[in-house]
Parts: structure tokens; C-alpha cells; sequence
């Protein structure tokens, strides 16, 4: 699981949200509402849908492009748990979140594999 998330509301311009990910070096940002309930992810995918679209990233919202229908995981939850809800849902972001359904950290297929990968990180000499 990543912490923290990088949180946005659902006004908050394209422009803005593509800058933060770029910053931040992460390809999702969890959309939430009240008590950071989420209520959608915008991903890299919808910026490209943006730019596809000719639409202005400044005049653009996060809620025009989100994704709404969010698939979450439980602090507690298997890997394989977290990876099966990933593969039936077609996602690849799972924010994380407590017994209230508030937002903890988010869960990516890049933590997956790393979580189960037993390789040595690779290094370069030169």
C-alpha cells in the first residue's frame, strides 16, 4: 500500500491534477468527497482521454473524467484477495480503506508486484 495518497476533490481542474501526478511520480489520484470517502479515481488513462477530447485541462474537472465506479480493499485484505478484486474489476488502482470507508493509502498492480517479487534490486555499475 502507498501513503499517503494524493487526494483531490472532484472541481479540482485536469491542469492541476496532471501536475500533481507528474510531481508526485504516480499514475492515479483517489477522488473524495466528504470524511475522504472515495468517490472516484482519475488515472493517467483519463488525461490521455482528456487530450483525446481537445478539451482544456484548465477549464476541465477531475469529475468529468473519474471513473466512479470504485473497487476498494480493507487494510486487512490477502494479497491474493487485493489482486482477484483488482482482475475481476479491470483496475489497476485500489484506494484502501478503514471500517468507516475513509481512505487510508491506495494500493497499485506496481505494490502488487512488488510485494511479490523475491528479486534482488537490480544495480548498475559505470
Amino acid at each position: 500500500m502507498t501513503t499517503p495518497m494524493l487526494t483531490l476533490d472532484a472541481e479540482t481542474p485536469v491542469s492541476e491534477a496532471a501536475r500533481g501526478m507528474l510531481e508526485a511520480g504516480i499514475k492515479s489520484v483517489v477522488v473524495v468527497g466528504e470524511a475522504c470517502r472515495p468517490e472516484g479515481i482519475f488515472t493517467s488513462t483519463d488525461a490521455v482521454r482528456v487530450a483525446a477530447d481537445e478539451a482544456s485541462a484548465a477549464e476541465a474537472t477531475v469529475g468529468d473524467y473519474m471513473a466512479t465506479d470504485v473497487v476498494t480493499v480493507g487494510p486487512d485484505d490477502s494479497l491474493d484477495a487485493a489482486a482477484r478484486r483488482m482482475l475481476d474489476a479491470d483496475v489497476s488502482h485500489l484506494p484502501v480503506t478503514d471500517a468507516d470507508g475513509d481512505g487510508m493509502g491506495i494500493l497499485t498492480t506496481t505494490d502488487l508486484a512488488e510485494a511479490l517479487s523475491d528479486a534482488e534490486p537490480v544495480t548498475q555499475s559505470g
